[in-house]
């Protein structure tokens, strides 16, 4: 690496007017760093900008004053109090131990990138487009081989000390060496780095065939260098981190409660992408043990807001004085995004799940329209594929020419009524024992080895009955585990349900113990190299990965290469379709249901603007009322 006092720091201009022969000592090292394939006329002629977008142009223009969901003039001051079902027992989220269990809101979507930044920021407002924060500017060639940041000279971390290449050179080497999946696997498609300047680092790629690469590289968490042991990375922790936000730690009680408190210097508070952001004085995080436990605390004005997923608690749950009286308001955010998958994902791992043929018979016998009627009040709406209400799904459109040909090597990976878009998850009566789902679902049974043996369905080469247990974290789950066991048990399927504390239950679904484990993939309207993390046959075994039913297949590798390559908006849904339909014929999981709204409980003390983002609530862009 070239040193940060070195006197032949200078910019590409300067490297022009030389040329390459004329070099020595320190800039022939930066020289050998950079692509040799491109002329440096042709690379200085690639702009500096404000943002960059996944595809097409950024939506605001560089003269932006805020985003369009934040309140320029939204009041500071006043106490966020939030509260969420589970435990943590670390502070670092980029690595494999504690990775699934660290403490919210140091830089996520919904808390807020309260402890971590990175070098650009994330408007929610569009599918994919990124604006200048820790770095002022950013630039890559349209073959998005490289890219390169300039750090603003104002950039700090929350000890005041400047944000430096050095600090997110280490943050990429770090993570890249003793992160998780997918953060690893990203930051070690870095071939190598480039310094032209005491604030510039250029980070070089082996090609631009991941479009989404370089998007990916400029979310990166950064770290300071001097207050991060290397050494033990790796590990678990509990010591407060320094970091670049709005916010440094006030309180760590492990597992029970973490505490924000605001950074009076924060260096980045009159920047345009943070007009409108980190309003509160204080954010505490307080968690509980299960959601009944977090509910009551939000009727007892212990939480401010929180999040409704189950249509039983938004129904019944506001039968209290505080909202009888109008201090609580119900408030539903319609979403910009694709619905979630919820589903009970099959761990293929376990041999009685390696037939798609049994996974796809079981999926059949979850009797949504019951389920719906009797437990959840008729408000969802059922679930069919991964990017279900939105432009990327297949769900009722046939497979384009362009699907087509990327599927076209692998002739047996879709099915046929996939393919032409008139699947649909099985449609029982709402009996609750539809005797023509039970008679299709046992013909698959049988086309796959099994048959009713004494009221037990087993593998009739085997003998063993089909039994599997169901793992669950909270009451919600298992209320509807125990709903899907009595309809499997009409078949002879023992069915066991297992109810585990949060901890217990992210230990089994990390460490693959388990059979059958409800799982979220949430949708975007930008997929790209995360689903190698949930899909790709390199995560299946990968500790830590988000490959949770362990798929491991051809067709998915070469389709989410697609996705990740694609140039034009049309190639990239195409790419997408087909994924959605490897994926349904797969039947990695029992799709279950959405809705196409956020619900949230508030007390009237906080409020957020008008305009949400696509992607939903944001914590970090409301504030508190007068009556806090």
């Amino acid at each position: 690496m070239l040193h940060l006092l070195s006197p032949y720091f200078c910019r590409f201009p300067t490297f022009k007017s030389v040329g390459r022969t004329a070099l020595a000592g320190g800039a022939a090292m930066l020289l050998s760093t950079m692509p040799v394939s491109k002329s440096f006329a042709a690379e200085e002629s690639v702009p500096w900008v404000h943002a960059i977008a996944m595809h097409g142009e950024p939506a605001l223009e560089p003269d932006f004053t805020h985003f369009p969901y934040a309140n320029p003039d939204a009041p500071q001051g006043g106490i966020l109090k939030l509260g969420v079902q589970g435990t943590f027992d670390s502070l670092n989220s980029f690595i494999v131990q504690g990775g699934w269990t660290s403490a919210r809101g140091m830089k996520e979507r919904e808390f807020g990138s309260n402890i971590f930044e990175s070098l650009l920021m994330r408007s929610y407002g569009e599918p994919f487009t990124l604006y200048a924060h820790l770095a002022e500017s950013v630039r890559m060639p349209e073959n998005r081989e490289w890219i390169e940041f300039t750090l603003n000279p104002k950039a700090a971390f929350s000890d005041g000390t400047p944000v430096t290449v050095e600090d997110v050179a280490f943050s990429f080497d770090i993570i890249r060496d003793k992160g998780r999946p997918p953060y690893r696997n990203w930051y070690g498609s870095i071939v190598s780095k480039g310094y032209p300047d005491e604030r510039t680092i250029r980070l070089n790629f082996e090609n631009g065939d991941n479009r989404e690469l370089p998007l990916l590289i400029a979310l990166a968490p950064i770290l300071s260098k001097a207050h991060t042991d290397a050494e033990t990375f790796d590990k678990s922790t509990l010591v407060a981190p320094i970091g670049t936000g709005p916010y440094v730690f006030s309180e760590i009680d492990p597992g029970k409660r973490v505490v924000y408190k605001k950074n009076p210097d924060y260096w980045a508070k009159d920047l345009p992408v943070k007009r409108g952001f980190d309003n509160f004085d204080e954010i505490r995080v307080d968690y509980f043990r299960d959601e009944t436990s977090l509910q009551e605390a939000f009727k007892k004005g212990l939480i401010d807001v929180l999040q409704f997923r189950d249509p039983v608690r938004w129904v019944t749950g506001f039968d209290f004085p505080a909202f009888n009286d109008g201090r609580v308001v119900k408030q539903e955010i319609e979403l910009g995004t694709p619905a979630a998958m919820q589903g009970l994902a099959f761990n293929t791992r376990e041999p009685k799940f390696e037939d798609v043929r049994v996974r796809r018979a079981l999926s059949m016998l979850f009797d949504f329209e019951w389920v719906n009627k009797n437990i959840y009040f008729g408000l969802y709406t059922r679930t069919a594929g991964y990017w279900d209400g939105s432009i990327l799904s297949a769900i009722g459109r046939p497979a384009d020419e362009r699907e087509q040909a990327l599927l076209a090597p692998f002739a047996d990976a879709v099915q046929p009524e996939v393919m032409n878009g008139t699947w649909r998850p099985s449609q029982a009566d709402g009996s609750g024992r539809d005797r023509k789902v039970l008679r299709a679902a046992m013909g698959i049974f049988k086309d796959a080895g099994y048959a009713l043996k004494d009221k037990k369905l087993v593998n009739t080469a085997s003998g063993d009955p089909l039994a599997f247990e169901i793992l669950t974290k909270n009451e919600d789950e298992e209320k509807l585990a125990l709903a899907y066991k009595r309809s499997l048990t009409l078949l002879g399927i023992d069915v066991s349900v297992r109810n585990v504390d949060p901890a217990q239950f992210e230990d089994r679904r990390i460490s693959r113990n388990f059979d059958m484990v409800f799982n979220t993939w949430t949708a975007s309207l930008s997929p790209g190299s995360e689903q190698y993390g949930r899909w790709s046959s390199a995560a299946a075994e990968a500790e830590g990965s988000f490959n949770i039913v362990g798929a491991s297949d051809p067709a998915i590798d070469a389709l989410i290469d697609a996705i990740v390559a694609a140039r034009t908006q049309d190639e990239f849904v195409s790419a997408v379709r087909a994924f959605d339909r490897l994926l349904i014929s797969g039947a990695y999981a029992v799709p279950l249901y959405h809705v196409g709204e956020e619900w949230l409980g508030r007390w009237g003390r906080v409020q957020g603007p008008d305009e949400s983002p696509l992607y939903g609530h944001q914590y970090d862009s409301w504030w508190a009322g007068a009556d806090q």
